[in-house]
């Protein structure tokens, strides 16, 4: 469970803290990544963008059990150094996961 944060939030910001603006741009590079570098693990990657982005239009908190299994998909696929890797690893952060 995340810890809500109710003094308030920046733009494209949760109130739970989550930049929408940030994850919205790391799920499309993830798609992206895994598309060149990992074509049969771009149906993950679009998960993940389809949680953040069902987050964009419902005004909740992204559906992290969601996006963590997803991304936990991708990094038992990808290599060390890949971009895909790379950015499940920075989704991960921004989430909290």
């Amino acid at each position: 469970m995340s810890t809500y944060n109710f003094h308030g939030s920046s733009p494209g910001q949760y109130e739970a803290g989550y930049d929408l603006e940030l994850l919205t741009r790391l799920a499309a590079l993830l798609v992206e990544a895994l598309s060149v570098e990992y074509p049969h693990l771009v149906p993950h990657g679009q998960v993940v963008q389809d949680a953040v982005a069902e987050a964009v239009g419902d005004g909740l908190p992204p559906n992290r059990g969601r996006i963590r299994i997803n991304l936990e998909n991708v990094m038992i696929g990808a290599r060390a150094g890949t971009a895909s890797l790379g950015c499940c690893q920075q989704l991960l952060h921004e989430l909290d996961l």
